[in-house]
């Protein structure tokens, strides 16, 4: 709907909650948005001439008889390649100082891709992080969470492979971010020149918790233009999608609807599904990836957020805290990536899926090492060299902090293979030892 020269002002709002308005009023669209005493709302409910409006900044000081006036439009974002290098708020303005976007206006929260114009994904996208690439490794058009606890560094990983990832362009939606993590980005991504290919959209603390709806559309609106208009390689990095879900929350129960499973609004699975299915290959190049951190609520992996979430996406990515190193690593054994089978032995080495497997088997034989340990019984020798592999596999390849490409990697678990295991014991095929295990001459 377009706008028109001369907006009716509504007057007469009937019910209004902490963050919700209705009124009266015909001819208007769902998801359109309003203004409501100057403030900026936004179209969540039509029974028939019923209309509930979300207010974005919150209800307090709005009388029944505030002027309410619908903009003709759904949410907007002004594209064009100037996105890049820029920091906008949940709006799409500007909040880095710079001037206004100069390019065409493209309303946010569009439908997904449909599928006859997607193609299979079959391109490694590389994060610089050996923990996913060589164990989890990514394809173009992947849509993956990271779970978390609240207390773990996700931000930083998120930062990381904002700057390491082999993609043309990134996208970051930052929810509920504090002051301190807003400037963290900012200023990581300032000071390692890598403003040019990475747009920025964030809602802070200080910022109306609703308004948190808004920047996964705005993020991934960005992210479109650039796959279709520029056939970008586009990498969408969302965090905290926990707390995208409780704004979600907010606004369910104060519309008095009967919330689902961790009070969580019945509509959770579609909402996130709607995001995440933005996830595409193109046949003509572009692409969109989303890597979205999932903060888990004392662990809970039950809880309906991460439940669901993993019922959409195509694997996902664990943090955990490795006590015998004291840093923090991609657990191997509680990550996934669903799609690492189209291109790792086809985009990478061959080796690679076999080195792959080895590893994690040996890594695992040392979990049950450990449990002999703490159990009270004997270690044999094996058991012994599987403990010391471990903790030189998560020093070197796991930890977040290790920034090699994929062959490296490779490389680097032929040696810590080599250096503890005999040719039997590692199990991979001997016309790969001899091609690639004897780099050394072991």
């Amino acid at each position: 709907m377009g706008t028109t020269a001369f907006q009716k002002i509504h007057t007469k709002i009937e019910h209004i909650t902490k963050a919700t308005c209705s009124l009266r009023a015909e001819g208007v669209g769902y998801e359109e948005m309003a203004s409501v005493d100057g403030r900026l709302a936004q179209v969540v409910k039509i029974e028939g001439d019923l209309i509930t409006l979300q207010i974005f900044s919150g209800t307090e000081g709005i009388s029944t008889d505030a002027e309410v006036i619908f903009l003709g439009h759904a949410p907007k974002l002004t594209v064009g390649e100037e996105l890049s290098g820029r920091f906008f708020n949940a709006y799409g303005e500007p909040i880095d100082g710079g001037p206004e976007v100069d390019g065409k206006e493209i309303e946010i929260g569009g439908p997904s891709v449909n599928p006859v114009r997607r193609e299979q994904p079959s391109e490694l996208i590389a994060t610089g992080i050996a923990g996913i690439d060589l164990n989890n490794t990514l394809v173009t058009g992947q849509k993956i969470p990271f779970f978390a606890d609240p207390d773990q560094p996700f931000n930083q990983v998120m930062a990381m492979v904002a700057l390491r990832a082999k993609a043309d362009k990134i996208v970051l939606g930052g929810m509920g971010l504090t002051n301190d993590d807003y400037l963290f980005f900012k200023n990581v991504f300032e000071n390692a020149g890598a403003l040019d290919r990475i747009t920025s959209f964030v809602n802070t603390t200080d910022d109306p918790p609703v308004e948190r709806l808004l920047v996964p559309d705005m993020a991934l609106t960005a992210a479109e233009y650039f796959a279709v208009e520029e056939n970008k390689n586009v990498l969408v990095l969302l965090t905290d999608m926990t707390l995208y879900a409780d704004a979600l929350s907010i606004v369910s129960n104060r519309m008095d609807q009967i919330p689902s499973k961790d009070s969580m609004p019945g509509s959770l699975y579609s909402d996130l599904a709607r995001l995440y299915e933005k996830a595409v290959q193109f046949p003509e190049g572009g692409s969109i990836t989303i890597i979205a951190v999932t903060t888990l609520s004392g662990g809970d992996i039950t809880h309906a957020i991460p439940d669901n979430t993993g019922y959409i996406t195509e694997g996902q990515l664990f943090l955990r805290r490795d006590t015998d190193i004291g840093k923090v690593i991609i657990d191997p054994f509680r990550s996934l990536s669903r799609l690492k089978q189209l291109v790792i032995g086809k985009k990478t080495r061959e080796d690679h899926p076999q080195v792959m497997n080895a590893s994690i088997r040996l890594y695992a034989d040392a979990a049950n090492a450990k449990t002999k340990l703490e159990n009270g019984f004997d270690l044999t020798d094996y058991d012994e060299r599987t403990i010391k592999f471990a903790k030189n596999y998560s020093e070197k390849l796991l930890a977040i902090d290790i920034n090699i490409d994929i062959d490296e990697m490779t490389n680097t678990a032929w040696d810590l293979l080599n250096s503890h295991f005999s040719v039997s014991e590692i199990g991979i095929k001997a016309e790969l030892v001899e091609k690639y295990g004897n780099r050394n001459g072991n």
